[in-house]
């Protein structure tokens, strides 16, 4: 039986401080505190819950796309008010008021630096780290293009710089989040081709994460994991990181198709609900799928997604459960 690795997907409450006073000091203090209880809960590959990226004038999505996006050249964040109606008129993003940028020439790294904030972090950690991107797709949704003409030129454009930057990475650990594509699940290709140029210049472990959205603790998209099917078997990724602590188990028999080079990650910590799961409850979790999929394909659990929208007391808990869960489930075959 091999073992199975515990990990969280990436986001983090953002502790009380930094949110009052987001300077550099503040900001390591923090990245710290978020390792040192991910490191205490006995989780395998940590990450800096995303803090590195958090701009408290737009905490809603905890950096996950203006982070990437705004400092890139040929993307201007002003916008005209004909430009922000355009934007209001494309489907799939009608939580958002207004996009994240336009893109009125060819992308380039501008001012983006993600070495920079990854060097900040990996002395701090005293376990694997895991490093995270956005998928180029779901930064080019959120995008009004006037250069590029179709999605997959700026998909690709967006792909080429972020892979220019994560070359220079070299975390135990690449994911990729993706959290858009569930509501167009025919882009997969597109997708697909993003995120692979992507993975292609990891240096370790690659993973892909894709959830239905996590946007004020409501799911955004709506679908079923049948139809993204192809996506996944499109991915040149090492594991997938997927939620199902609150979908069920309904869909598990679709990745009896998932081609074997790709391991699974299982979700088995719901981070919608603030009811902290028993070690009975994930090992019951795992078992179930084991018993679905065969006991060697599970190689990851995690949350379904990211803490950030939890309180700081309930994600710990989690994190403790989940790893207690995947234990005991481990125990039955000492």
């Amino acid at each position: 039986m091999n073992s199975i690795r515990t990990t969280v997907v990436g986001s983090y409450p953002v502790p009380a401080w930094l949110a009052a006073m987001p300077n550099e000091s503040n900001l390591r203090d923090a990245v710290m505190v978020v390792m040192k209880a991910q490191e205490l809960a006995g989780i395998d590959v940590i990450a800096d819950g995303e803090l590195s990226r958090f701009n408290v004038s737009h905490p809603e999505t905890n950096g996950m796309i203006e982070y990437f996006v705004a400092p890139m050249s040929g993307i201007d964040v002003s916008l005209s008010a004909t430009e922000l109606a355009a934007f209001r008129e494309k489907a799939g993003f009608e939580f958002r008021t207004r996009p994240a940028g336009i893109v009125r020439s060819e992308i380039g790294e501008g001012r983006l630096n993600l070495r920079a904030a990854y060097e900040m972090v990996r002395p701090l950690a005293a376990k694997p780290l895991k490093y995270t991107v956005t998928s180029p797709y779901m930064l080019a949704k959120t995008l009004v293009d006037t250069h590029y003409g179709d999605l997959e030129s700026l998909v690709m454009g967006l792909a080429e710089v972020l892979a220019d930057q994560v070359r220079t990475i070299d975390a135990a650990v690449l994911q990729v989040d993706e959290a858009n594509l569930p509501g167009s699940p025919q882009d997969g290709p597109i997708a697909a081709m993003g995120i692979n140029t992507i993975l292609a210049a990891a240096h370790g472990e690659k993973g892909v994460h894709l959830c239905f959205g996590n946007y004020g603790g409501q799911s955004i998209q709506k679908g079923f994991f049948r139809e993204l099917l192809p996506f996944f078997n499109a991915l040149e990724c090492d594991h997938v990181v997927l939620e199902f602590a609150r979908r069920g188990h309904d869909e598990l028999e679709v990745f009896k198709d998932l081609k074997p080079s790709i391991a699974m990650g299982l979700g088995v910590i719901d981070i919608k609900d603030n009811e902290v799961e028993t070690a009975d409850q994930v090992a019951r979790r795992i078992d179930e799928a084991a018993r679905i999929l065969g006991p060697d394909r599970v190689k990851w659990v995690h949350p379904d997604c990211g803490f950030w929208m939890l309180s700081r007391s309930v994600a710990d808990r989690k994190m403790r459960a989940l790893v207690e869960g995947r234990d005991r489930y481990l125990s039955q075959f000492d």
